[in-house]
């Protein structure tokens, strides 16, 4: 190669190299501290709208079983009322009112979606047989109610303890 051809060819590689340098994209430091904290902010809102839509759905699959579990715990006092109703008493105006308070807890169990068992035909699914009894009623039949039962939509907070005819 001649004198000539080898200065062509390095005015050439530095030509190459400059174009090289000026087509390269400049990196600039705050540029990819931009792009990280955007991917870092990115992710956090999905992370929190996964978090939100977690908790909202645990939430409405909860809200049944707490409303059961509060209700269970209030059917002793439901029970104490009903007593209270059947016991003789001389005045009027206590069973009258021990009335009004039965019926306002009734209301606010039925808001509740509580509602009672239905006692004509034994189901061992909501009745608990405690006694089986002689009686003109066909057999399976329900002769007497020991203990109201109680259920909300399908799930049974409480089953009616009952006399069956056999």
């Amino acid at each position: 190669m001649s004198k000539k051809e080898k200065e062509l060819e390095q005015e050439v590689t530095e030509t190459e190299e400059i174009s090289a340098e000026e087509t390269a994209p400049e990196t600039d430091p705050k540029d990819e501290e931009i792009a990280k904290l955007k991917d870092q902010l990115m992710r956090n809102m999905a992370e929190y709208d996964n978090y939100r839509k977690r908790t909202a759905k645990e939430r409405t699959e909860l809200t049944p079983e707490i409303t059961a579990r509060v209700a269970g715990e209030f059917l002793p006092v439901l029970d104490n009322l009903e007593r209270a109703l059947a016991a003789e008493t001389s005045d009027e105006k206590y069973k009258e009112g021990v009335k009004l308070i039965h019926d306002s807890f009734m209301a606010t169990l039925d808001k509740l979606g509580v509602e009672k068992v239905q006692t004509e035909d034994f189901d061992p699914a909501v009745h608990q047989a405690v006694q089986q009894v002689e009686s003109d009623l066909e057999s399976g039949k329900i002769v007497s109610v020991f203990q109201n039962g109680y259920k909300i939509g399908t799930k049974i907070l409480r089953f009616a303890m009952v006399t069956v005819a056999q």
